[in-house]
């Protein structure tokens, strides 16, 4: 395979989890909830859909887990946002650290507790539908998420009555109940369905691309999933393609650094450059960026 069909390949596979996740948080944050927990979600959809691959030493098992877990988190936060009305920030980064600390202290509880070796589960294999390998050689996953799960939510978001409530919701919730919308309900089903697409995003990293755990598997993805929805200005394909655009600058410096013209520079520099680029490309997009009218703001029907 040539360079850039390799690099071509592996953009579509690490961009996968950035396109659910941030997928997850354009739906959140267009209902006016900025779900900081999406990194807690996607790591606790990553430890808890190992798990159950781990336990019935069956992979299939850990997807729907995976996603299980995601909407309980959902569930979670909007329990406290929108039934307690307590800040979202603090919800949500207590939510990250929360689900975090309970992922890491099952992991030694039941799957480190007999070995000091490192678990390792059969992950889900690369898939070729057409025969030509190259790109195409991905998995089955990778194609779901780019060819209907996106293509789904910018539907749902655009062309449905859900996705209009949820638009109105986050735009204006004291004219949105006048209209007869029931603002927390609604809420709490964008915080639901992108929780689900938060957690699938965290089990398909152990799932099908490690097939492990460890204590850093999601290496801040989520933050950056944050960065994306602002990138894309809370539509979901322009998220997602500063996603691919994330993905890229990853799979390039995973090459450069393997290339032998490369080995003077700094190996840091190298691993901090899909991070310059995203902030870079945040610093241009976000000047102007018109945010949700609600945005961080608890609604109590009076």
């Amino acid at each position: 395979m040539s360079f850039a069909l390799d690099v071509a390949a592996a953009t579509l596979r690490l961009g996968t989890p950035l396109a659910l996740g941030a997928s997850g948080e354009v739906i959140c944050e267009r209902a006016g909830v900025l779900n900081l927990g999406i990194e807690g979600t996607m790591y606790a959809g990553a430890f808890f859909g190992f798990l159950a691959a781990y336990e019935t030493g069956s992979v299939w098992w850990g997807v729907p887990v995976g996603v299980a877990v995601g909407v309980a988190a959902g569930w979670l936060l909007s329990w406290f946002v929108v039934t307690l009305g307590v800040s979202q920030h603090t919800a949500g980064l207590g939510l990250t650290l929360g689900l975090i600390g309970v992922c890491d202290f099952v992991n030694r509880l039941v799957v480190s507790k007999n070995s000091s070796a490192l678990a390792k589960i059969r992950p889900f294999g690369q898939w070729d539908p057409f025969g030509w390998g190259g790109v195409f050689q991905q998995y089955w996953l990778t194609y779901v998420t780019f060819l209907v799960l996106v293509p789904m939510v910018a539907v749902l978001m655009r062309r449905t009555s859900f996705g209009l409530a949820v638009t109105a919701v986050g735009e204006n919730p004291e004219a949105a109940d006048v209209a007869g919308i029931d603002v927390a309900r609604v809420r709490r089903r964008a915080l639901l369905l992108g929780g689900g697409l938060m957690g699938l995003a965290g089990a398909f990293i152990t799932l099908f691309q490690v097939g492990s755990f460890t204590l850093d598997i999601v290496n801040g993805r989520g933050w950056v999933c944050l960065a994306l929805v602002i990138f894309g200005r809370w539509r979901p394909w322009p998220a997602v393609l500063g996603g691919v655009l994330f993905a890229a600058v990853t799979a390039l410096q995973f090459r450069l650094r393997i290339l032998s013209g490369w080995s003077g520079v700094p190996f840091e520099l190298l691993l901090a450059l899909p991070f310059l680029v995203t902030i870079l490309a945040l610093a241009v997009s976000g000047r102007g960026a018109r945010y949700p009218g609600a945005y961080l703001k608890p609604y109590r029907r009076h």
